[in-house]
C-alpha cells in the first residue's frame, strides 16, 4: 500500500498547528524559540504552554502511527555522540540564524519575510551538503 500521503498529511497538520497557535497567542511556532524558552535561564513555570506543544511534538505521531499500523517511530540509526553532535550544530546553527527551519521555513515563508526566505535557503543548501558529504565524502 503506497504512502505517498502521509508527507502530505504531516505538513497539513504542521500548518494547521502553525496557524493555530498564531490564532491562539499571536506566537510563531519556531520549535528553537519554544524549546529555549523552557531552558534555564528562562522563568517559565512547568505549566507553560511551551511544554504542551512539545511533547505534542514528541508524543504526536505515535497515535497517528498506531492507527495506520505502523506501530511505534524507530529509533534512528546513528550512535548517540552522533545525534548528539547533530543536536548541538542544529542549536548553534539556531542560534545564528535565529531561528529554525519551522520558525522561518514554516512561519516566516507563509508571511512573506525576506530574511527567513534567505534563512531557508541557507538552511536547505547546508542540509544539501551535509548530505552530500556523508553520502559521497
Amino acid at each position: 500500500m503506497p504512502f505517498w500521503y502521509l508527507p502530505l498529511a504531516g505538513g497539513v497538520v504542521i500548518g494547521l498547528g502553525a496557524v493555530a497557535l498564531m490564532a491562539l497567542s499571536g506566537r510563531i511556532a519556531g520549535i528553537s524559540g519554544i524549546l529555549a524558552g523552557t531552558l534555564p535561564p528562562a522563568k517559565i513555570p512547568w505549566s507553560d504552554w511551551r511544554f504542551a506543544f512539545l511533547a505534542g511534538l514528541v508524543l504526536g505521531p505515535l497515535p497517528a502511527g498506531l492507527m495506520l499500523g505502523h506501530g511505534v517511530i524507530a529509533p534512528p540509526a546513528a550512535s548517540l555522540p552522533v545525534m548528539a553532535l547533530a543536536g548541538l550544530l542544529v542549536g548553534i546553527g539556531t542560534g545564528l540564524g535565529s531561528g529554525c527551519t519551522s520558525g522561518h521555513g514554516v512561519c516566516g515563508l507563509a508571511r512573506l519575510s525576506p530574511r527567513s526566505a534567505v534563512a531557508t535557503a541557507v538552511f536547505m543548501a547546508g542540509a544539501a551538503a551535509v548530505v552530500f558529504v556523508v553520502r559521497h565524502g
